[in-house]
């Protein structure tokens, strides 16, 4: 499987993020899955690849021209997109399921892109998984319920449906296992 995580390039971050990005990279190499990624050299994208590269797993980086430079030596599959809109488009389409750890506005935008991309194409299958560490969505996940009921959404909770809130680094490998055995059957 496939799974596309979006999470931050900033570096000295708090070691709880540190941490979560450690798990997931390590669980998706035991697992035997595939890690596509926004491909950057720094943050907790660099510690995520390598974990999981430490772990086995296959790596495939997208990265715009604009970040190039900044091209993580780990990668397996280097895909170059134009810009930040490829990028987001290629990632969707490389990706069987989604994890979006703590980030900052670039994170958010992919997290709300495959939300969107989801909704729109119908797919009632793919889930998000949302690693809410230290309440970092709270508001965001707010705002998306708040809207998802409103007059302007066309029915149904996005949150609840597509996307998988988790508060910490146990609930979000139970999630993933419990994703990874649904889709071995």
């Amino acid at each position: 499987m496939n799974i596309a995580v979006y999470c931050s390039s900033r570096s000295n971050l708090d070691k709880c993020f540190i941490h979560a990005a450690t798990a997931l990279g390590e669980w998706i190499g035991r697992n035997g899955h595939s890690l596509v990624y926004g491909g950057s050299d720094a943050g907790t994208m660099h510690t995520l690849a390598q974990a999981a590269h430490d772990a086995g797993a296959f790596i495939t980086g997208v990265v715009p021209q604009c970040f190039s430079h900044r091209a993580d030596t780990l990668i397996d599959n280097l895909v170059a997109t134009s810009d930040l809109a490829e990028r987001k488009s290629r990632m969707i389409a490389l990706a069987d399921m989604f994890v979006v750890l703590p980030g900052g506005i670039g994170t958010i935008d992919e997290w709300i892109s495959t939300l969107t991309h989801l909704v729109v194409a119908g797919d009632t299958s793919t889930r998000i998984i949302v690693a809410n560490i230290n309440g970092v969505f709270d508001n965001m996940i707010a705002q998306i319920a708040s809207t998802a009921g409103s007059p302007f959404a066309r029915g149904g909770t996005p949150v609840t449906g597509h996307c998988i809130i988790v508060e910490s680094v146990d609930e979000m490998i139970n999630q993933l296992n419990i994703y990874n055995n649904d889709n071995e059957k």
